[in-house]
């Protein structure tokens, strides 16, 4: 058994090694630049660990021993599911590894924004020791927080800011629309959650049917001093609409940890406006996530290539094929939060 990580920014990979030492495996670690790199460091390997490559079709077809991808996160919008599917190719991730980081992150975030901390703190460096710049405040006691996705990080988030005070609604595409609630928030239309609330808390998987859910459209519905707070994906809204939004002040402010384009340029219009909170897409970050990411990852891919079912799995009826197969066609597509 081969296992290759294909290119990652972790600093150490003990726990990997732990892992596949402890199945007899290969181990090999790269950090491919391209597609052409990737494929000639990955070769011959049964599994590979991703973190921000791309493995398309093409990788796939140039990789005749693959067998499972693990992809070091959440989302897997940067697989082709459904290529690797039609190719009996496992697709993995770890859905639940960072629930308590981000949706922790989350609520730092929107308090940050709402409490204009970054502003005062700048605004103390450089002399100046009072509140105009960021009045009015507001206690978040009866304040509104809408979540937008109510999958493990929406429900905890919610949890979170409703023991802060705050009213907590939420809308989600697999909710019913008939229903008072879902997953013990209560469910409301995605325009009345616009509508009606002060944090709007982005919590969605990136797919067609969500890229770009937060357009300009949107951000016309909000409220005048409503704060956007993205720890999803950054397409999820769309950026430059945003930039607008808080340009002609139809927004109050956001909390930025996710971007379309990664890393955020340092003269990115974003940067400039003093309402804005911006992180480096690190929400999914404690020593305890990041150690259970790494073991999780390759437990996963082990366990497939050892032909067994893997705790977690984008695409489960692969597993049992004989092999790739290519005549198989499946589409693949998510539909929760």
């Amino acid at each position: 058994m081969k296992i290759v990580i294909t290119e990652c920014d972790h600093d150490a990979f003990d726990i990997e090694r732990a892992v596949t030492d402890g199945a007899g495996a290969e181990f090999v670690i790269s950090q491919s630049r391209n597609a052409d790199e990737l494929i000639a460091n990955a070769y011959g390997a049964e599994g590979i660990l991703v973190q921000y490559g791309q493995i398309t079709a093409e990788v796939m077809d140039a990789l005749p021993e693959l067998k499972a991808i693990g992809r070091y996160g959440v989302g897997v919008d940067s697989v082709d599911v459904a290529a690797a599917t039609a190719r009996g190719i496992a697709v993995c991730n770890v859905p639940d590894y960072g629930t308590e980081a981000v949706s922790d992150h989350a609520i730092g975030m929107a308090l940050a924004a709402a409490r204009g901390i970054p502003r005062l703190d700048r605004g103390v460096r450089a002399g100046a020791f009072d509140l105009v710049a960021v009045r009015p405040l507001y206690q978040t006691r009866d304040r509104i927080f809408g979540v937008i996705g109510l999958g493990l990080i929406g429900t905890a988030t919610a949890r979170k800011a409703a023991g802060l005070g705050y009213q907590v609604i939420g809308y989600d595409i697999a909710a019913d629309p008939n229903a008072e609630t879902f997953r013990g928030v209560r469910s409301v239309s995605l325009d009345e959650l616009l509508e009606r609330s002060q944090v709007i808390s982005l919590h969605t998987p990136l797919t067609e049917q969500t890229r770009g859910m937060i357009g300009t459209e949107q951000f016309a519905r909000m409220r005048s001093d409503a704060i956007l707070v993205n720890t999803s994906r950054g397409g999820v809204a769309d950026t430059d609409a945003l930039v607008e939004a808080l340009r002609s002040g139809t927004i109050l402010g956001a909390a930025i940890d996710v971007h379309e384009q990664e890393p955020l340029p340092a003269d990115h219009p974003l940067t400039t406006f003093d309402s804005v909170v911006l992180t480096p897409h690190l929400s999914w970050y404690s020593e305890e996530s990041y150690a259970e990411l790494k073991r999780r990852t390759v437990e996963n891919v082990v366990e497939v290539c050892a032909g067994r079912a893997p705790r977690n799995i984008v695409n489960p009826e692969v597993l049992g094929t004989p092999g790739r197969n290519e005549a198989c066609v499946t589409t693949y597509a998510v539909t929760g939060a």
